[in-house]
């Protein structure tokens, strides 16, 4: 098997429920939460989510393209979102919590591009969609209570999935389509 590694980065809400529906898919080496987009250096969890530093929580995604392609990566991704919420995410709302596609090349650029343009074209929402795609900037790991929450606190990320909206809004929007629940 070829172990070619490529990054993803991609703002999604509240990093803790990006995490799990990439996490464990076949070709993924690792998910991280963290913090991109902003002015400052190594920012806290406190300093992003004060929204003085312009981050965007996010995560990144090492991915070996010929076994998990890079489109398959960005249906999975447009599947955990609200794409025409310009304001945040569900419950969370704010400039960190906004939707983001970070691209690492020109080719991630142009296929973000074209599956946007496709998921607006199918009409699967009747608001125009928002999210933004953005160059990658430096990306700074959250702190390690953040890193794969799911699994350290599955019952309050279960409750918070719920709570926020996102499992509802996807379960109305992608129902069993949804493979990375």
């Amino acid at each position: 098997m070829d172990n070619e590694r490529h990054l993803a980065t991609f703002a999604g809400g509240c990093f803790w429920c990006m995490v799990k529906p990439f996490d464990e898919q076949p070709g993924i080496f690792s998910v991280i939460s963290g913090y991109t987009g902003g002015t400052v250096e190594n920012p806290t969890y406190e300093q992003v989510c004060s929204g003085t530093t312009g981050h965007y929580e996010a995560v990144q995604i090492t991915f070996n393209p010929d076994v998990f392609p890079y489109e398959k990566l960005l249906e999975l991704y447009w599947q955990q979102i609200d794409p025409t919420d310009p304001g945040g995410q569900f419950y969370d709302r704010g400039q960190s919590y906004q939707t983001a596609i970070f691209y690492h090349n020109d080719a991630q650029k142009k296929l973000a591009e074209e599956s946007k343009q496709k998921l607006a074209d199918s009409k699967k929402f009747n608001k125009p969609i928002v999210t933004p795609i953005l160059p990658a900037e430096p990306f700074y790991p959250a702190e390690e209570y953040h890193q794969h929450y799911y699994k350290k606190n599955p019952l309050h990320y279960q409750r918070y999935q719920i709570g926020s909206g996102r499992a509802g809004f996807i379960q109305a929007n992608w129902g069993n389509q949804n493979h990375g629940k």
